[in-house]
Formats: C-alpha cells, structure tokens, sequence
C-alpha cells in the first residue's frame, strides 16, 4: 500500500496534478463523541472520508466512505466547512497523484453499526470532543477540527 503525505506551504512539496471533490465527515454520537479513525496511509488520526465518485451526490458520498472506513451508518445533519487551499498538497505514493485540497466538511449522525477497521483505517473510535487535540493528525485536518469544535457555523477556507 502506497502512502499519503500532507504538504502545506511546503517549497519541496511537488505540483498538483488533480484536484478531486472529496468529503470529510464529523459523525457526533448522543454521547457527544466524534467516529474518528486512525489512517492506515500514514498514521494519522483523522475523521473518516474520501473522494466524491462519480455520480454520486455529496451526502452519499459521505454515507459511503463512512461506512467503507469504520463500519457506522450515518445521516447526514449539516456542512462544517469547505476546504480548497492551494497551498495544501496530498501526495499519493502509489500512483504518484498530487491533488489539490479540495474538501467538504459535513456533520452527521449515527444511525447503525458497531466501529470496526477497514483497509484504510487501522483504528476506529468514539472519541469525546474534550481528548481531539491530544491525538496526532495532519495539519489540516487539524484544521477542520479546530472549526468544527468552535461550532462558529460553516467555515470557508
């Protein structure tokens, strides 16, 4: 398996070469704990999320890739934010793709299934809100929680 490697204002990170809509996806439980998922890519903790298909609307991209990713059901409630800083690249190792941040921030909620890991999650947890900012994440999705967390309504950035 190829590796994932955030760049941000980075002068070796190399030229984009893609830009590919993807979406992020905040699943808060009534325990008030976040579905988060530590990468298999690069060991990242991160919530889950992934590339829009084609045909497929962005609520049901999100739907899928959380479940693909950790196991859980959701319904999608809201937008957090939307993402598209150029100067954050995400460099695939395995194909050489460099894609352009471009990201859609989405809250939900869960409606069935038990947290288990998948190819692109090593681990799955419910995590409370207060113990996010001890885990080790990328920048940006640091970023992302950053934002979510102050609940400042959709961030644009």
């Amino acid at each position: 398996m190829g590796k994932r490697i955030d760049y941000y204002n980075d002068p070796d990170a190399p030229a984009a070469n893609s830009l590919v809509p993807s979406v992020n996806v905040f699943v808060v439980n009534d325990r008030d704990e976040v579905l988060m998922i530590r990468r298999s890519d690069n060991d990242n903790w991160a919530v889950p999320g992934g590339a829009i298909d084609l045909g497929e609307s962005i609520p049901q991209a999100a739907i899928r890739e959380t479940l693909e990713e950790t196991g859980i059901t959701c319904e999608i409630t809201g937008v957090s934010g939307l993402y598209s800083d150029p100067k954050h690249v995400i460099l695939y190792t395995s194909d050489g793709e460099a894609r352009q941040e471009f990201s859609i921030a989405l809250i939900a909620r869960p409606l069935s299934g038990e947290p288990r890991p998948s190819d692109e999650s090593k681990e799955v947890h419910w995590l409370p809100k207060a113990d996010l900012g001890s885990y080790k994440m990328d920048r940006s999705m640091r970023l992302r929680i950053d934002n979510f967390l102050r609940d400042e309504g959709t961030h644009i950035g």
